[in-house]
């Protein structure tokens, strides 16, 4: 009779524990991001981080951690899969926080990416296709060669399109061991393929197994130009390109996993890489994340639209309830990314989600038009502090 006894107690604190895990798997209310094995939660989810009051956060750490996380819950899934920032080189040093003058690189930082991609190094996309002034040139060029210095791949896309400043650009570019495109209109714009040259400089026959066998890659924003999805792959598969770098969505739908496996093949029968595009800084009402009752401010980390695109917010990138949404689990943006069979991401939105809240609210150019021509890097001016969440 005592061993019937204590059996029933086991049975019935047993009862009391899986009582909360079948609800959990049953509730459509359930937060993302819970863990889950076999359908049951194992944790509570996170609860929001609050902003840190006065000028001592660090937005760029911040972003830092971000992308750290992204790089190590990727590689979870693919040991293999690359991770390119686009913009934010500044994220490549960490400042003395007494003597700002003095640098040190981001180590940690730079050894969970692959590589970083930088507009408009030798030729601008502010004013479009003009040479860069040398005060920038000479800010950028010490950024990237810190990068290329840690074992960084260097891509580079320059504004252009006359045939001149194009052949000057890659030439310039090559000197420096990055590898570059030159396109004809801004890159959220892109639909089509360079015009110039009919075939990529470096054309190459090899198959490419990683970042450091490629010598060239196309970006291509807006694939419907091209078509239906399967059409765009098959006119893709028509180039050498050793990257392909597109937005998972073909119009409303992403596209499949045969027509990325089908973006895997050059002309010639080669393997390349394809990438996917993913913005850390903004949250766009025609993705598939986005609920009905979303507004600026509702969720709070929701902020205000941008001035050029009203359907994208900016957003508060450090919230847990934000990050989950692009990493963490098996509903996020960069598991649905992964399953789909692409190679890696391009992660763009970077610097301007951080300076938009340095300035306290504002859109800001994603870099400085001047810089002191000094060694050490310029500083950013004292960042204002995010209004805390409410």
């Amino acid at each position: 009779m005592a061993l019937f006894a204590r059996l029933m107690v086991l049975m019935v604190i047993a009862a009391l524990f899986a009582a909360p895990a079948a609800m959990a798997q049953t509730n459509p209310d359930t937060p993302r991001g819970q863990v889950r094995v076999q359908g049951r939660p194992l944790a509570e989810p996170e609860t929001p981080i609050p902003v840190p009051a006065g000028l001592s956060v660090d937005l760029r750490q911040q972003m830092r951690a971000f992308i750290q996380s992204i790089s190590t819950f990727a590689r979870r899934y693919n040991r293999n899969f690359s991770i390119i920032p686009r913009g934010g080189l500044e994220l490549l040093i960490k400042r003395d926080p007494v003597e700002e003058t003095r640098i040190s690189p981001a180590r940690a930082y730079m050894r969970s990416i692959d590589a970083v991609m930088f507009e408009g190094l030798f030729y601008d996309k502010k004013v479009f296709g003009e040479p860069t002034s040398s005060v920038r040139l000479s800010r950028n060029l010490r950024l990237t060669d810190i990068g290329m210095n840690n074992g960084l791949k260097v891509f580079i896309v320059d504004y252009a399109t006359d045939h001149r400043s194009i052949d000057d650009s890659f030439q310039r570019n090559k000197s420096k061991g990055y590898v570059s495109t030159t396109v004809h209109a801004p890159m959220a714009e892109l639909s089509s393929l360079p015009p110039y040259p009919s075939r990529p400089y470096d054309e190459s026959s090899k198959s490419i197994v990683s970042l450091k066998d490629v010598s060239t890659f196309a970006y291509i924003a807006n694939s419907q130009a091209y078509g239906r999805a399967d059409e765009f792959a098959m006119k893709m598969r028509d180039t050498n390109y050793d990257l392909l770098i597109v937005d998972v969505l073909h119009g409303r739908k992403p596209l499949s996993k045969n027509a990325v496996e089908t973006l895997k093949f050059k002309k010639i029968g080669a393997r390349r890489m394809v990438f996917a595009t993913v913005n850390l800084g903004s949250a766009a009402s025609y993705r598939y994340y986005w609920k009905q009752t979303w507004r600026e401010g509702s969720p709070s980390w929701i902020k205000a639209p941008f001035r050029d695109d009203p359907d994208s917010y900016n957003v508060e990138f450090w919230r847990p309830e934000w990050q989950r949404i692009i990493s963490g689990d098996t509903n996020s943006y960069l598991y649905g990314i992964i399953a789909l069979g692409f190679d890696g991401v391009v992660l763009e939105g970077i610097e301007g989600a951080y300076r938009f809240f340095e300035s306290g609210g504002e859109e800001q150019e994603e870099e400085p038009t001047t810089a002191a021509p000094a060694a050490p890097l310029q500083t950013p001016a004292a960042p204002a502090a995010p209004a805390p969440p409410r």
